[in-house]
């Protein structure tokens, strides 16, 4: 008598093929994977994203430190005298600011660059009663929390007589904004 050998019904793994639905279903889930990593990884970056570019800044950069270089006259380092501040940059209008601080401007005085210079109070949690006016100590655009290249330098703002303006004791931020 012979053994019997157990007779086994399947196929051979070379013999089981791949169908066009599983191939469907995986490329469609790799194509949606990809996807969505593409559409994910901008929003990791963005809060790392400046809005203002490398012109803009070093604009900002420039015109802060004209800006102290062309007030500064006394022996003091950085000090400001508020009238000269009033009558060189915040009395000036826009053709004449643009000018003033190099700005480009066409031929008919329309200035393509916004910019904004304004004296505020370093701490203003601790100035208390001693508040600067900043709309009056302000040049140029209205800054309204928009999108802007900015520079800043730490001044002494000073009336006429030499006396500290209140709510600069010790000392101011100049902050130059360009967009």
């Amino acid at each position: 008598m012979r053994d019997e050998r157990t007779i086994s019904v399947g196929t051979l793994d070379w013999e089981r093929g791949q169908t066009t639905q599983d191939f469907v279903v995986g490329i469609g889930i790799f194509i949606l994977a990809i996807a969505f990593v593409f559409s994910f990884l901008p929003s990791l970056i963005t809060p790392f994203d400046s809005p203002a570019g490398g012109a803009e800044t070093a604009q900002a950069d420039r015109i802060a430190d004209q800006v102290v270089a062309n007030l500064s006259e006394s022996q003091q380092a950085n000090e400001i005298e508020r009238t000269a501040f009033d009558s060189r940059y915040a009395s000036a209008d826009d053709s004449t600011l643009a000018e003033r601080i190099g700005l480009r401007a066409n031929a008919d005085g329309h200035v393509y660059d916004n910019v904004n210079i304004s004296i505020e109070v370093l701490n203003p949690q601790d100035a208390g009663s001693r508040y600067v006016d900043t709309d009056e100590l302000a040049a140029g655009d209205t800054y309204d929390n928009q999108s802007a290249a900015s520079a800043s330098r730490i001044v002494t703002v000073v009336e006429e007589d030499g006396t500290d303006v209140s709510g600069c004791d010790p000392a101011c931020r100049l902050v130059v904004r360009t967009w």
